[in-house]
């Protein structure tokens, strides 16, 4: 088999506020921009990376989520237990000085983690966990 991770979505309830995050902290690029207010679908990727994308997207737009659902999501992304993503980088520290710079929810300062794994961890404009790995 040939498979390939194309896209990934994590949810946003300030559109302007995770694409400010996505595009100006991480640096990534806008691809696509569709829909208006908050109901708005934003795809952002690394610019060195054409085919591996993020899907920023309203939750619970799905008409088969429940109100009760809506509620429960909306209460996890308001703790930061909803969704999260994990990133990698060759220079650990200067990115977290750079994602730090924008002023954002840092989790997690640069750690040797128990497990062998280098990493920091911030909270997007929505409340998902963004964790960055060392590659070695």
């Amino acid at each position: 088999m040939d498979i390939t991770i194309h896209t990934s979505v994590l949810p946003h309830d300030d559109p302007d506020a995770s694409l400010a995050f996505y595009r100006d902290t991480l640096g990534f690029e806008v691809r696509n921009d569709v829909g208006n207010g908050k109901m708005r679908w934003i795809t952002v990727g690394p610019a060195d990376q054409p085919d591996t994308c993020i899907l920023l997207a309203p939750p619970a737009v799905d008409p088969g989520i429940t109100d009760d659902e809506r509620r429960t999501i909306a209460e996890m992304m308001a703790k930061g237990t909803y969704g999260w993503i994990l990133l990698a980088t060759s220079d650990l520290d200067g990115t977290f000085e750079k994602v730090q710079a924008g002023d954002v929810e840092v989790v997690q300062e640069p750690t040797q983690q128990p497990y062998g794994v280098r990493d920091c961890a911030f909270r997007d404009p929505a409340g998902n966990m963004v964790r960055i790995q060392e590659l070695s």
